[in-house]
């Protein structure tokens, strides 16, 4: 067997290959795009690399036949609540089902990895931010993986296991379908707020998406950003990554409650971009963004997916989240626009938001899994602690 470090455009290619290859006698499989693969490991197009380093390894058998992949990741930037030692990633892994062959992968991947300072490793995640390719699935195979969801075979979590990786935390998505009925408190508290002067919930138009970046930015801030788990972000950025998904944006999914004109809630949905893209082999070239404006155009995509969620601190607990959700409820709900709606995954560690997912009538249609292996192994391994949201 031999490794290989990716260096050049032909180990590059055969990288992405790989990950095809594997799992091409998979149906449900959907391949991710080529150029967000490689923009991944590109300095000038990923901001990650002023926080840290990455490197890419692909494994071939004895008849230069490819077997494996795997990429590693050190991220000054990567902190989870509670670890106090410094922790690298490791992801893109692709391998057949031979222990052996997995465990030179990871490996290799643990002595660059300690080399660079680092003292565990979790994984599979990636070189960036945790809604693309983070964890690995070992629930929920019956279904077509989402946009920047990681889709792998059902062995890889024994090769994982084997190793010596430990579940560091689950990943739960909740699925439910758009015309079903919401629970009888959406209605009441909806009927509650639509009775107070001041409070109002609206879904963005596309043609004022300056003026909604900002709103974004006040809730997600005031929601999350507090917690430690994620990084204020600015209105400019907001409006970059609002100018980047406006071809595809359907403003009748994206929701914003106000009391007086004051953004306190948001309700951020896109269609799957994975009902588009898996007709196109992991090209998005000419040809391939006509098909996409044409299919969107037609009303093809009949799958939601959740992006964010969030209500500003001094509202929560009210109800506001309710009447927000159910005037988009009341927006399409028996239009047929859209059949299916799954939600974003919330982490075992994060149980207020496993909450709301239930309390929609949501139903869990996927685990994945983001394990941890410590380097030194008499070191007490500790599960990643739950959100305190005091």
């Amino acid at each position: 067997m031999q490794l290989l470090e990716v260096t050049d455009a032909k180990t590059a290619r055969e990288f992405l290959e790989i990950n095809a290859l594997l799992n091409k006698d998979n149906p449900n499989y959907i391949r991710a795009l080529d150029n967000e693969v490689n923009d991944t490991f590109d300095p000038s197009k990923n901001k990650n690399f002023k926080y840290g380093e990455a490197k890419r390894w692909i494994a071939r058998d004895d008849s230069g036949r490819s077997i494996g992949r795997i990429a590693a990741f050190t991220n000054s930037k990567y902190i989870n609540k509670g670890t106090e030692f410094p922790v690298g990633g490791v992801g893109f892994f692709d391998c057949i089902n031979d222990q052996q062959t997995a465990n030179a992968l990871f490996d290799t991947a643990k002595k660059w990895l300690a080399d660079k300072g680092m003292e565990a490793m979790d994984g599979p995640i990636n070189f960036g931010d945790r809604d693309k390719w983070w964890g690995l699935l070992v629930e929920g195979f019956d279904k077509q993986p989402m946009y920047g969801m990681s889709y792998n075979p059902p062995y890889y979590e024994a090769l994982f296991s084997n190793y010596g990786f430990q579940n560091y935390y689950n990943q739960y998505y909740y699925y439910m379908n758009v015309d079903a009925p919401l629970p009888a408190r959406f209605p009441e508290r909806h009927a509650k707020f639509k009775a107070k002067p001041g409070y109002e919930a609206r879904h963005i138009k596309l043609s004022n998406l300056e003026k909604h970046a900002e709103e974004f930015a006040t809730v997600y801030n005031a929601a999350w950003a507090q917690h430690g788990e994620a990084k204020e972000i600015t209105k400019e950025q907001v409006i970059k990554l609002f100018a980047k998904m406006k071809p595809i944006m359907d403003e009748r999914v994206v929701w914003f409650a106000y009391y007086k004109e004051e953004p306190i809630a948001m309700f951020i949905n896109i269609p799957d971009l994975n009902q588009y893209f898996k007709h196109f082999n992991g090209k998005l070239g000419l040809i391939e963004k006509l098909r996409l404006l044409w299919m969107k155009k037609t009303g093809y995509n009949k799958r939601l997916t959740g992006l964010a969620f969030g209500v500003v601190p001094k509202y929560q607990a009210l109800g506001i989240d309710s009447f927000m959700i159910m005037e988009c409820a009341l927006l399409l709900q028996g239009k047929g626009w859209y059949h299916e709606y799954e939600m974003g995954w919330a982490g075992d560690w994060n149980p207020k938001m496993i909450n709301i997912y239930k309390s929609l009538g949501g139903h869990q249609s996927r685990r994945m899994v983001t394990f941890r292996y410590l380097f030194n192994r008499d070191r007490v391994f500790e599960r990643h602690p739950e959100m305190d949201y005091k």
